[in-house]
């Protein structure tokens, strides 16, 4: 495939369907399992009036039983396709491919996933990309590449154009030894970008991901970013995001001209046995036509999908209760994976 024509695509742009993984007793979810199973079924709901979706799950008998509950959820069970894969968690954005599209096919760029760094196992997590590869999920056309580099996908965010946006506190953390400058031709190479626009300040308690993007700063088209605010003084996020709000009004679009900004509301703080939980509306997912946002049954969750309905003009909103998920610290972002169109084998 010519390094020339490769291309990371924006996540705006035209998809075959999400790939999720279905959570099981095996997994992190097992002491409050049928509430985030709600979760996903309200999540398969949203993405099928729109598209097709892939849900890997461990073996027939969790296939059997996910069918029955989305089915008698009526949903358009002909745009479900199951796929039998091992998986340590359901955190498909950082375990799944990375894709960027070429003139003729698709690369599936394959990093290392430690499990945010080691702090959790993540041996089939790792080797989840690989398995999908050679069960025939993706197109004839598409070719694994393995990176031996410590890398999540909700550590990135692409404009589809050739600019980058990532945080320095989450790439420092999984590479110290390793310089900026070398970081950010490193990303270029991978990624077929050719601009780096770093964050320094920026971070969310309840987070274990070390300040991933896709919980505080997204790409919208048109030169726009949307970005998680929080306007409440007396918060203990306030300085630090304030610090990183200053920031993305100093990034400059290629042309040299500032982003249209578009802050997000601040949710209440939500507690689980007095942990602060990361709920951020900036972990959203955008589908063919619509954008699935997460909410929490807080009174911002409407001014929410205010913003982001201005962001993306044209996109219904669609709200998906993601409250469960947050109590093991990602939301909806964090556990699906886009699959840009013609990448899903018919």
């Amino acid at each position: 495939m010519s390094e020339s024509a490769v291309r990371f695509p924006a996540e705006w742009e035209p998809q075959s369907a999400i790939l999720i993984a279905w959570p099981t007793e095996d997994t992190d979810w097992a002491a409050r399992l049928g509430e985030v199973e709600d979760t996903y079924i309200a999540l398969v709901a949203a993405i099928t009036r729109f598209q097709p979706v892939v849900i890997c799950v461990p073996d027939e008998d969790v296939q059997s039983y996910a069918f029955v509950r989305l089915a008698s959820n009526r949903i358009d069970m002909d745009r479900v396709r199951f796929v039998e894969a091992a998986y340590d968690d359901t955190w498909l954005r950082d375990s799944g491919p990375i894709t960027l599209r070429g003139e003729s096919g698709f690369r599936l760029n394959d990093f290392r996933f430690t499990g945010w760094g080691g702090k959790f196992d993540a041996s089939r997590d790792d080797r989840l990309v690989g398995h999908l590869h050679g069960a025939g999920v993706f197109a004839e056309s598409s070719e694994r590449r393995e990176i031996d580099f410590a890398l999540e996908g909700g550590a990135i965010e692409t404009d589809g154009a050739g600019t980058l946006l990532t945080t320095w506190r989450c790439l420092h953390e999984r590479h110290p030894d390793v310089a900026r400058e070398t970081l950010t031709a490193q990303l270029s190479d991978w990624l077929a970008q050719d601009r780096v626009l770093w964050l320094d300040h920026g971070y969310l308690e309840g987070d274990d991901t070390d300040a991933h993007i896709d919980t505080l700063a997204r790409f919208a088209p048109d030169d726009a970013i949307v970005f998680q605010a929080c306007d409440d003084p007396s918060d203990p996020h306030h300085v630090e995001l304030k610090a990183m709000a200053d920031e993305i009004a100093a990034l400059r679009t290629r042309d040299g001209q500032p982003y249209r900004l578009f802050p997000l509301p601040w949710p209440q703080p939500i507690l689980d046995d007095g942990r602060r939980l990361a709920a951020s509306y900036a972990n959203y997912l955008i589908v063919n036509g619509a954008v699935l946002m997460p909410a929490y049954g807080d009174p911002a969750d409407d001014a929410a999908a205010a913003v982001l309905a201005q962001a993306h003009p044209g996109r219904e909103i669609v709200q998906v209760p993601c409250r469960p998920l947050i109590w093991q610290n990602g939301s909806l972002h964090c556990i699906t994976m886009q699959l840009p169109q013609g990448l899903l084998r018919a």
